[in-house]
């Protein structure tokens, strides 16, 4: 009898190569634990606690029980496409036509989509660093290469324009700008913003502007967009959003981008291709959260706002931690370095301890590409942030 041939699985170098999200990884663990029977909290998804506002969820019934069960056109209805157009002409003031615009799968997906579109092999891609934690894996699944440009955190990990301009090289493609930051929540002015902008679009730069926590801005700051700026250089801006954070529709997968037409059509090529169109009925969900109330979102982001207070005022009993006030979002960014120890040396196992010990996930600025920092989401209830910081509080106090 010939021997069995044993055949080992193969993947290509590209899925070899391709990490897994670290925020992910984290809450996997925890819920390991959890599944143990440990009591954990979790500080580490950035997921807004609140549900969807229930006008959205009663267009998504009404649309199930009208039978809307079948294929969209892949870059969304256009009475969506519309309606995204529209957002940005009600906050911005921007005119923009419907054929601007795409909805995806989530912002991920705008970001995917966007990339495989105008990134060729060897091509730089600039962001501030600390960044979110997906932008490497897209850049590199479109072959470039991201080249993240330091910032400090007595200056609220923002991008200096002195900095940026010492970055650009002749690979540099493109500018990632994330404002509110993930995982900072720090928010540029206006002025901050658009120098930045300006100065990468002078040096004849493609400009990407993630604003997935446009609407989550805390008072005195205000919402800021490069929107503006795209009405004027359609062929070196796209603004990335969606509702996944704004609405808490995280689970809906909702996502869409403003660029020039003929960018959309490249990226909808891509999209019918891959994903065809977006979940039709979330088609209709998103389309009455932009045209119909935004007090839920208001409601949401003055929870948000107190909380971080709460966060950091607990936080500043933290004698050394640094932790700057964010103005968006829902994420603390603590340098906790000279809490580390010989058995937990960097922000992973600092993490990993502080969730056996504490019993609280967050996530290590590792993640995020600064080492020194673990980042802390405070999209939970109130008692539940402060039950949590307070036991990092007694693991830090013995370190």
């Amino acid at each position: 009898m010939d021997p069995v041939k044993v055949i080992s699985m193969r993947l290509s170098q590209r899925m070899r190569q391709l990490k897994p999200s670290a925020t992910m990884a984290i809450s996997a663990k925890a819920l390991d634990m959890k599944a143990q029977g440990k009591q954990i909290i979790s500080l580490s998804v950035g997921e807004p606690d609140f549900p969807t506002p229930q006008h959205v969820q009663d267009a998504a019934k009404q649309a199930i029980d009208k039978g809307f069960h079948k294929y969209t056109q892949p870059p969304g209805l256009p009475e969506l496409r519309r309606a995204i157009a529209g957002y940005f002409h009600h906050f911005y003031g921007v005119e923009a036509p419907a054929e601007a615009t795409i909805a995806t799968n989530g912002g991920k997906q705008a970001l995917y989509n966007l990339f495989q579109s105008i990134i060729d092999p060897g091509d730089e891609v600039l962001v501030a660093l600390p960044y979110w934690v997906s932008y490497p894996a897209l850049v590199e699944m479109a072959g470039g290469v991201l080249k993240p440009i330091p910032t400090r955190v007595e200056e609220n990990f923002k991008l200096q324009p002195e900095d940026l301009v010492r970055a650009i090289g002749p690979k540099t493609r493109c500018l990632i700008i994330n404002s509110p930051s993930n995982p900072t929540g720090c928010h540029y002015t206006r002025e901050e913003l658009y120098t930045l902008a300006q100065l990468a679009l002078d040096k004849g730069l493609f400009l990407v502007s993630d604003e997935i926590y446009d609407r989550l801005v805390f008072s005195p700051a205000e919402p800021i967009s490069l929107s503006p700026l795209w009405e004027e250089n359609p062929e070196q801006v796209a603004v990335i959003n969606g509702l996944s954070k704004s609405f808490a529709m995280t689970g809906w997968r909702i996502g869409y981008a403003l660029a020039h037409p003929e960018l959309i059509k490249a990226m909808q090529k891509l999209q019918g291709q891959t994903t065809s169109n977006i979940c039709a009925v979330t088609q209709k969900a998103a389309e009455a959260a932009l045209v119909g109330s935004w007090e839920p979102v208001k409601e949401m982001c003055t929870a948000f706002q107190r909380r971080r207070d709460l966060a950091l005022d607990i936080i500043s009993g933290w004698s050394r931690a640094t932790c700057p006030k964010p103005d968006g979002a829902f994420y603390l960014f603590c340098e906790l370095k000279d809490y580390f120890t010989a058995q937990a040396p960097d922000s992973s196992s600092f993490c990993c301890m502080l969730l056996e010990k504490a019993g609280v996930a967050l996530v290590p600025g590792a993640a995020f590409g600064d080492d020194s920092c673990l980042r802390i989401s405070y999209a939970v209830d109130d008692e539940v942030l402060r039950t949590a910081l307070n036991k990092i509080g007694e693991v830090l106090a013995e370190c």
